[in-house]
């Protein structure tokens, strides 16, 4: 882009436009994984008649130039260019597109129509030698590919054949392949370069499993008449379990002291008996705020050692972090200024109308944002240093978003490795601004979209919207989320809704009991009965997977069908093909490598939990990259049954038995 003297920017030699992934014109970086194929899009042109050309680059961080691709023209009424790319590393990298003039092209077009009328033939030929001839001189072309261009050269001069002849000479599939590889470029002009920024790969793939630790090794004491609070001894004894299921994360809701003044009783009641434990959500007591740990989980000793055992098993630590406060947090008495003060004097609980939470004071940005900023980030820190990798933030929609890019921009100097989860059903506005300043993923409208259009057309949003920024984390059901679906379609629903949330989305989550099939619901509410919040809540895995009720093996073949097929990994490229019976959803996700290596995974899905259905689906063959006359060969990777696949297809999906196919597809 050049700039003349005293005005704003003005469209280079050839303008180069509409580049993406871009974020709101490059404020905020879009996002990557090394290893995932960025689509990279733009609009080139120039005047005239003239070709022209465009090539993706990344720039690494260093620098330098890396990955690049000729970009190939997707759309010629538009003038719209697309290519892919994949970054090999970690690190804040960049984007560019570079518009530039064919001579090549443009030689090929007029050529091939010239000498075919029998017009300035020997000046076309010969403009073509000398084209050739400019093409081996280029630096670093290759021996080979010099010695192409020069026989090229030659014969395209070659009197004693044909016209026609030498035309092909310069035209051939040899020539094209030596200046695909290094083409001929004139007035190169590029972009600017665009932030991209690219973390590790638990940042865009995660599955999440969520649990308190204070129910896992609860129980009754009959003489005591009391509970027993679980420790952090006792929760490290089902990590085991999690990651047999191959889930990444284990995600523990809060840890720190449980507030007594309002605390809550079982099912959100506003009185507690003396033995409640309250909800985890009503953090800071006496014994300490968001930088402790609740005495009856254990000391920090013991949560070192759950860390270290997770670590042991490949799996990592995610804890919440809920900025707001008990009425006996330590920060109500040390800093009254960090919350909002009532006329009456009182300070403000917090309230989401008609809901109030009497046991939590929210913090109040504005009085002492200096003060609270450094708070937050000193009680991060604190876990970061005794492991803790992974942030799912409670609300963060009720904060102020400049504070959590300042937040995240701050952690991220010292460890880039920390990643954010944004637990934020809100408005999309907020949801998409969070994602640009820095959380990663984010909770979803997944639990509510159930229909098969309602899911095509949010998928269609995740997908082109918002997916070089944020990445949706599918939750069927968390600890106060149970949707109508979940409440009545007993285990058929809970498997075909794994099934969505495992394979729709790369980042997933169940919480604790899922496979279990739990889905009691407390009247008038979209929550489980006796939530776990207010009360504890020990279960009985072992006689659930010995009875064979449990969904454990299940959800353990899911996450390793994500992990087998790189075609899952990644939110873009998720197809929607049709079917007669709008009860069955089938969709597809295609990854083609460098190398032309496929994966494809063709997923068909019963979304009735109550009735058998049978229909016929029809392939877009062309998304799938097939002929419509081709046949191919399926695999349920659930069943292990292999079917013969074309065009359109019959299926019969029992949910009672198995709610969904999970195809891959043998290239």
């Amino acid at each position: 882009m050049r700039t003349d003297a005293g005005s704003t920017p003005v469209v280079g030699r050839i303008p180069v436009l509409g580049v993406e992934p871009v974020v709101d014109a490059g404020r905020w970086p879009s996002q990557a994984v090394p290893g995932e194929l960025v689509p990279v899009r733009a609009t080139v042109f120039r005047e005239g008649h003239d070709a022209v050309a465009a090539t993706a680059v990344l720039v690494r961080p260093d620098g330098t130039d890396g990955p690049s691709a000729r970009m190939t023209l997707v759309n010629a009424g538009k003038d719209a260019y697309a290519a892919t790319l994949s970054p090999d590393a970690e690190g804040d990298w960049g984007l560019r597109v570079e518009g530039w003039s064919d001579p090549y092209g443009t030689w090929d077009h007029d050529a091939t129509i010239k000498v075919e009328a029998g017009v300035d033939v020997a000046l076309m030929l010969e403009e073509g030698a000398r084209l050739m001839e400019r093409a081996a001189a280029a630096p670093g072309r290759a021996d080979a590919d010099v010695q192409v261009l020069r026989e090229a050269a030659d014969a395209l001069r070659d009197t004693s054949r044909g016209d026609h002849e030498r035309l092909d000479a310069g035209r051939s599939e040899a020539v094209r392949e030596v200046l695909d590889r290094l083409p001929v470029r004139d007035l190169v002009t590029a972009s600017a370069t665009y932030p991209l920024r690219v973390e590790r790969r638990l940042a865009a793939f995660t599955a999440w499993y969520e649990f308190f630790p204070r129910s896992e090794g609860a129980y009754w004491d009959e003489e005591a008449q009391r509970w027993v609070s679980g420790t952090f001894r006792t929760a490290a004894e089902r990590l085991p379990a999690i990651a047999e299921m191959g889930f990444d994360v284990a995600y523990l809701t809060p840890i720190h002291p449980i507030g007594r003044v309002n605390r809550k009783g079982p099912n959100n009641s506003l009185t507690a008996g003396p033995l409640d434990p309250g909800s985890p959500y009503a953090i800071g007591a006496a014994e300490g705020g968001h930088d402790a740990l609740h005495p009856d989980l254990g000391t920090f000793e013991d949560f070192d050692a759950f860390v270290a055992r997770a670590k042991e098993l490949g799996l990592e630590v995610a804890m919440d972090i809920a900025l707001q406060c008990a009425p006996d947090h330590p920060w109500v008495t040390e800093h009254p200024e960090w919350f909002t003060t009532r006329a009456d004097g009182s300070i403000a609980f917090a309230e989401n109308p008609p809901k109030k939470y009497q046991d939590i004071y929210p913090l109040n940005f504005d009085n002492d944002p200096a003060g609270i900023y450094a708070e937050v980030k000193r009680v991060v820190e604190v876990w970061i240093d005794h492991g803790v990798t992974l942030f799912r933030v409670d609300n963060p929609h009720t904060k102020p978003v400049e504070f959590w890019e300042w937040l995240i921009t701050e952690v991220r100097r010292d460890h880039p490795e920390v990643i954010w989860l944004a637990e934020a059903f809100t408005k999309p506005a907020m949801m998409h601004t969070l994602a640009k300043v820095g959380f990663q993923q984010s909770y979803s409208y997944f639990a509510w979209r159930n229909a098969a259009w309602e899911i095509r057309e949010y998928l269609e949003q995740l997908t082109t919207e918002s997916a070089h920024y944020m990445i949706p984390s599918f939750w069927p059901t968390t600890h106060d989320i149970l949707t109508p679906t979940m409440q009545y379609g007993g285990p058929p629903v809970f498997k075909l809704r794994a099934v969505l949330a495992a394979l729709l989305s790369p980042s997933w989550g169940i919480y604790t009991g899922y496979e279990l099939v739990e889905h009691a619901a407390r009247p008038g509410a979209e929550e489980q009965l006796d939530n776990e919040k207010y009360q504890y809540r020990p279960r009985d895995f072992a006689k659930a997977e010995a009875e064979g009720w449990s969904l454990a093996p299940y959800l353990k073949r899911l996450n390793e069908v994500r992990r087998a097929h790189p075609a899952l990994q990644q939110l873009r490229g998720t197809v929607f093909h049709a079917s007669d019976d709008e009860n069955v959803l089938c969709f597809s996700r295609r990854r083609v490598e460098a190398d032309g290596t496929e994966d494809l995974v063709i997923v068909v899905v019963n979304l009735d939990p109550h009735s058998t259905r049978e229909t016929t689906v029809h392939l877009n063959m062309g998304a799938l990259g097939r002929q419509w006359w081709d046949r191919f060969t399926v695999r349920d990777e659930l069943t292990g049954a292999e079917f013969e696949w074309g065009e359109h297809d019959y299926v019969r999906l029992d949910p009672h038995v198995e709610p969904a196919h999970v195809f891959s597809v043998r290239s």
